[in-house]
């Protein structure tokens, strides 16, 4: 009987415990940080794809700020909120009636048009501009919403605020929260008409400062762009904005809790001269006071663009006019030099990133795994003229640990316009790959040592 020959069994195994010295091995990471390891942040400057060359903007040269006569003014992309030019953009000043467009959206959004609205001695003592509305009486809210917003009438302003906020002081207090909540940082309410107001007001630091009624150019144009894209509420603003007159009367309320039609009658007729200044004019306020001096912000469309202006210390009697030359300058300036492209329309393949302990498949068990990740990407437009540089920054791992469970997300993609974060996309795993185990390490054994021509 011929002698068993152990030489291929003790080849085996010699092969099987090289196998563990030769892959390189690593130490898993735990469950909340395995693939959040050596994230790589350096920043990729991205050509602009072809698409965007097709029809360029005109250059953006920069527009001069002494063209202007406004003190303080915005031109923003009302459907991104990014401003496009700005003077002394974030320089808090008195903004007079262009105040009525929160006074509305706020009405807009927690109280019903049919509601029956009471006027108070204090509503019917406000200074000009008036309806003349008198203590006792009562109206109905969608009615002083248009003495508002085509009169600007003040006492019908405060009548809103009392039935809305129970008190002016109430309805101011929910005029900054609303502000905060769209990102105003540097508006403080105390009217709800814009009339010149200032109050003393208790700092964190528990100091007393004198706060006044007052916003930036940038805060009032995020209003206005709120009004007309986001708030809930917005075609109603719009309806109520650009309607050229409303006529109505006062309301008899009965103690039964009846109402009827009153005996006074109003006509109200919209004060917004720039509705017809130019083509795609869309809605827009005016203010003035004293201390304000002549104010305006306003919305336009073209081509599916929307801007927003605003303007504040636009003159003082006897310039009513000047507000209006900036509005077609700011204007006419956005629809030469800003066109909309979706950012995300950029060349950018993002690199494989390989997989430790990753077990490949195939014939040969490939110890070395890429994965290749996978951006879904989705329209992401903007305003941006030729002179704007788009950044893509790639927040992925350098290296991931097995497993790595299909459609994980791995990280993002972050595009940023001239240095400022604009928008997110994320990063997902297209494929699974699984964990070596012994039985991974076995097949990879047996596939070199009866393969070891493919190794």
């Amino acid at each position: 009987m011929k002698p068993i020959s152990m030489k291929r069994p003790l080849c085996f195994l010699l092969a099987f415990l090289l196998s563990f010295c030769i892959i390189p091995q690593t130490v898993p990471l735990s469950a909340g940080t395995r693939q959040a390891a050596s994230l790589n942040e350096n920043e990729l400057y991205i050509q602009p794809s072809a698409r965007m060359r097709e029809s360029p903007a005109k250059q953006a040269a920069s527009l001069n700020e002494n063209e202007l006569y406004a003190r303080s003014a915005v031109l923003m992309d009302a459907d991104s909120g990014r401003v496009l030019f700005g003077k002394d953009a974030q320089n808090p000043m008195p903004m007079a009636s262009t105040t009525k467009i929160m006074t509305c959206i706020l009405t807009l959004e927690h109280a019903t048009l049919d509601d029956v609205v009471p006027v108070s001695a204090y509503a019917a003592k406000m200074p000009d501009v008036q309806l003349h509305i008198s203590q006792g009486e009562h109206y109905r809210l969608e009615d002083l919403l248009y003495s508002l917003m085509l009169e600007s009438h003040n006492d019908s302003a405060v009548a809103i605020a009392e039935h809305v906020g129970g008190s002016v002081e109430g309805f101011a207090q929910m005029m900054n929260e609303k502000a905060q909540s769209i990102g105003c940082t540097d508006t403080f309410f105390l009217t709800p008409n814009g009339l010149d107001a200032s109050a003393a007001v208790e700092q964190p630091d528990g100091t007393t400062a004198t706060k006044v009624h007052s916003t930036t150019a940038a805060d009032l144009a995020r209003i206005l762009s709120y009004c007309i894209k986001r708030s809930p509420q917005k075609e109603t603003f719009l309806n109520i904005t650009r309607t050229a007159s409303h006529s109505f009367c006062n309301l008899e309320v009965a103690k039964d809790g009846s109402v009827s039609q009153g005996a006074r009658s109003f006509s109200c007729v919209n004060h917004n001269a720039f509705l017809h200044m130019m083509d795609g004019a869309l809605t827009g306020k005016t203010g003035f006071t004293g201390n304000a001096g002549y104010c305006y912000v306003g919305a336009l469309e073209n081509g599916g663009r929307t801007f927003v202006i605003a303007l504040l210390a636009c003159g003082w009697p006897n310039h009513k006019t000047w507000k209006w030359k900036d509005a077609k300058k700011l204007f006419q300036y956005g629809m030469d030099h800003y066109r909309q492209v979706d950012i995300t329309d950029y060349n950018y393949t993002a690199q494989p990133i390989p997989v430790e302990n990753g077990a490949g498949d195939g014939r040969l068990l490939s110890t070395r795994v890429m994965l290749q990740p996978l951006v879904r990407q989705k329209e992401q437009t903007m305003l941006l003229s030729e002179n704007d540089r788009v950044e893509i920054r790639a927040k992925l791992p350098e290296t991931l640990q097995a497993p790595v469970q299909k459609g994980m997300r791995l990280g993002s993609l972050e595009y940023t316009v001239n240095g400022t974060y604009t928008a997110r996309m994320p990063v997902y795993a297209p494929d699974g790959v699984a964990k070596r185990t012994l039985l991974w390490y076995f097949q990879l054994v047996l596939s070199r040592y009866f393969y070891p021509y493919l190794v």
